[in-house]
């Protein structure tokens, strides 16, 4: 077998010098260094002075009892194989012809006989297996010895009940198994209730804050908690304590769960990392159990972070839907965690860190001061920290000289960081296609794109009277967006296919971050989606299905400022319809019918007030469009030609930037 782990230790403890000397130990001490070193190593030796657990005792008086009735067994085959000698039927015949045999005892085919004297082997029992009588006359006439002989069964009657358990065991097996650990983890139903969190220690977290950009409010706020963790007993020399719970907010890729990484890898402490979703399974208490699992492992290993992702799949509000039903296991788990966060003491170095992009749904008793003391919002970044995030990521490419990050922060408002770091990644991958030894401005421009509008689709072919409508279609858009101020820049002007249902598009970028929008903006804006629409009617005096997304947003917009934004005069200041927030960009809830906040009347003056914002944005574009005919018709024939005309091409064509002609000017003021 070779030297054992503990012996190969005691070797190399001992000195050179008395190495030679010492002496080996025998194979009985071998085999108890082995057999101590193997439960070492699988967890299974006992520490002196603990007594043993309650398992521990059953599996050991189990093993007691099957040593004991193996031993019983073989007794009774050692007893019976010393007692009976086996000979021929005709020496038993012998035997009872002589009147050697006190008593016999027949059993089928078997037969036994009780000697009166003990045989010279000490055995007092013969026994052998019978021959039908009519053999008995010929084998006696013949003279010779004669014995029955009865089939062997034993195998194939052990064979006809193994096999048939032994494929039911395997095909159990394989199934329990499987479904053991798609519900119950690499443990099987047995570690059901074990939490799922991956657990990095301090070496491998390695990520820290100079790996963050663009969150600086953020950072600054986690910073007391690596200094916690750092020194706890400092840190709470005047009486103060860490908070118990941070909350992360904010939209999906904003870098919450690095941040939560950074300040573990600043601590250097060990990082417990779970989402929300994992604690809640088909069996009922299993959610609950992985929540004190999972803080008491935390305690075993503090001073630690708990980092639970997507809390929302957690801590839903109870009582969201009433008349559904409350008792699931989803609150059940939510319960558990409510007193976990009251149980442990904040000085013992234990922090809770969690993320989610949904806090409006999440429940109060959560929120509350006590659970989770601070709420750190990680928002969308503005051009600054887009430009400290591209100009991170852009370290690892090999950069041409016309690359410039303030460019791409420019580029790329309303961008999350993950969104720069896969527009980086995508511009890298298009100057490898393409055989560049390295990455210029257009490969950046190409994947800015491609993250906005989609992939190009040169494959679809329109035709010539679509691609036409598409090119007036999309200068429509440009134009009046060139003509009226408050709107954002015209970046590109392309009619080739991208994505699922873009047969042509108008990019358009802000040149600074807007937080307020005036109501003389939003009319300009409702003007610019329409113009598309507007443009068809003028060129070809048709209206087709191009326009269905235009009309919705500027459907949208004109509703919000009606019944949200007051903008109305006539309508009075106030606010008919809510919105309730939602950072993942879309509706943040399903409407509720029940309730009913306006009369009829009133409904029906907001739809009245949006048609006509509607229309009066619609003819705004029109009057506009129809005062620059010649630059349309101009614009669109160059525009076939080439498939995209850039912002410097288009002033070339349009020559003038965001300046009304007199006439359009009064035509708006008298309209407005």
């Amino acid at each position: 077998m070779g030297e054992t782990t503990a012996e190969y230790r005691r070797e190399q403890a001992t000195p050179p010098a008395e190495r030679d000397e010492a002496p080996r130990p025998g194979a009985w001490e071998r085999l108890r260094d082995w057999m101590e070193d193997h439960q070492d190593r699988r967890g299974l030796r006992r520490p002196q002075g603990r007594k043993p657990s309650p398992p521990e005792v059953r599996a050991h008086a189990w093993y007691w009892f099957v040593a004991a009735a193996l031993l019983m067994l073989f007794q009774g085959w050692w007893a019976a194989h010393q007692t009976v000698e086996n000979v021929s039927y005709s020496e038993f015949l012998d035997m009872l012809h002589q009147h050697k045999l006190t008593e016999v005892h027949v059993e089928g085919q078997h037969v036994w006989g009780q000697l009166k004297e003990k045989l010279p082997n000490g055995r007092t029992v013969v026994a052998s297996i019978t021959v039908p009588d009519s053999l008995q006359k010929e084998f006696q006439a013949a003279g010779v010895k004669y014995t029955g002989q009865v089939p062997d069964t034993f195998w194939s009657t052990i064979l006809s009940w193994v096999i048939p358990i032994g494929i039911f065991f395997v095909f159990w097996s394989f199934v329990f198994r499987r479904y053991a650990e798609r519900f119950g983890g690499e443990g099987g139903l047995m570690s059901i209730g074990k939490s799922r969190a991956k657990v990095y220690v301090e070496t491998d977290t390695k990520t820290t804050f100079a790996d963050v950009a663009g969150a600086d409010e953020a950072k600054e706020e986690l910073k007391e908690i690596v200094e916690f963790l750092r020194d706890p007993v400092g840190y709470g020399r005047l009486g103060a304590h860490v908070p118990k719970g941070v909350l992360l907010v904010g939209p999906p890729g904003t870098g919450k769960t690095l941040l939560a990484r950074a300040v573990a890898g600043e601590a250097e402490v060990p990082f417990f990392s779970i989402s929300g979703s994992e604690f809640v399974e088909m069996f009922v208490g299993v959610g609950a159990a992985r929540v004190r699992d999972l803080f008491h492992q935390a305690s075993e290993r503090a001073p630690a972070i708990v980092f639970i992702d997507e809390l929302d799949a957690l801590g839903r509000a109870r009582g969201a839907f009433p008349g559904i039903g409350g008792h699931d296991e989803k609150e059940q788990t939510l319960n558990q965690l409510l007193v976990e966060l009251d149980g442990f003491d904040p000085t013992s170095g234990i922090v809770l860190l969690a993320a989610t992009n949904r806090p409006e749904i999440l429940d109060p008793a959560l929120l509350r001061a006590g659970r989770f003391d601070r709420q750190v919002l990680v928002d969308r970044p503005d051009r600054p920290a887009r430009r400290a995030i591209v100009s991170l990521h852009l370290r690892k490419i090999k950069l041409g000289a016309n690359v410039d990050p303030e460019r791409i922060a420019e580029l790329t408002p309303g961008m999350t960081g993950a969104d720069l770091a896969n527009t980086v990644n995508e511009a890298a991958l298009l100057a490898t296609r393409r055989g560049a030894s390295e990455v210029d401005m257009n490969d950046i421009n190409e994947a800015i794109e491609r993250s906005i509008a989609g992939l190009a689709r040169r494959s679809r072919v329109l035709g010539p009277r679509e691609r036409e409508m598409v090119a007036y279609h999309e200068l429509g858009h440009a134009l009046v967006a060139m003509a009226l101020p408050g709107t954002d820049p015209v970046h590109k002007v392309s009619i080739i296919p991208r994505g699922v249902g873009a047969l042509g598009y108008t990019i358009q970028r802000p040149s600074e971050d807007r937080y307020l929008v005036s109501r003389s903006e939003l009319e300009n804006r409702m003007a610019v989606l329409l113009g598309g629409r507007a443009a068809e009617m003028l060129v070809f005096n048709e209206i087709t299905t191009g326009a269905a997304d235009d009309l919705a947003k500027a459907t949208d917009m004109a509703r919000s400022m009606v019944a949200r934004f007051g903008m109305i005069e006539s309508f009075g200041p106030a606010t008919f319809e809510t919105e309730r927030q939602s950072l993942l960009g879309g509706p943040a809830g399903m409407p509720e019918p029940w309730r009913r906040e306006n009369s009829e009347a009133t409904m029906q003056a907001i739809d009245g007030l949006v048609r006509d914002l509607v229309r009066h944005a619609q003819e705004r574009a029109a009057d506009l469009l129809r005062e620059r005919r010649d630059v349309l018709e101009r614009a669109a024939r160059v525009l076939l030609e080439r498939e995209t005309l850039n912002a410097d091409e288009l002033e070339a064509l349009v020559g003038e930037r965001k300046q009304l002609t007199a006439e359009a000017a009064a035509a708006a003021a008298a309209r407005g």
